[in-house]
């Protein structure tokens, strides 16, 4: 991961993915955003998550649209406003973000390393409670 700061969008895979999402049709986001979800949250404890980077930066867009999130307003995000997003997005970022924050998970093993794993979890943590506390269905 080429990462430059901890934030959600601040590595090169997720302003990679921002961009993607950009380039998806308008009705076509969402289902960008539950790929990437998908594919981290299905992922068994005994299996090592390689990357997710994704999955943290699909989470902060769903976390964007829900009571209490942070707009995303890094120039490495989305430039064009997503429509709204299907709340059963949430409960699945939040499976995904748990997944990322458990044993055999590369992002929390590269942020351990580089001795800011407390910070990362941290900004996880309040993705985390954001998705939680918002209607999933």
């Amino acid at each position: 991961m080429g990462a430059w700061d901890i934030g959600h969008f601040d590595n090169d895979t997720a302003a990679d993915f921002g961009g993607r999402v950009d380039d998806a049709e308008p009705e076509k986001k969402a289902d960008v955003l539950r790929d990437v979800l998908t594919a981290v949250a299905g992922t068994g404890p005994e299996d090592y998550v390689d990357g997710g980077e994704e999955a943290v930066a699909a989470a902060a867009l769903v976390a964007a649209q829900c009571p209490g999130g942070d707009p995303v307003t890094t120039p490495y995000g989305p430039k064009n406003p997503l429509p709204p997003l299907p709340a059963d997005l949430r409960p699945l970022a939040v499976r995904a973000l748990d997944r990322l924050t458990a044993k055999n998970a590369e992002p929390l093993d590269l942020w351990a390393d580089a001795g800011a794993d407390q910070e990362w979890l941290a900004g996880i943590a309040v993705l985390r409670a954001v998705l939680a506390g918002a209607p999933g269905e």
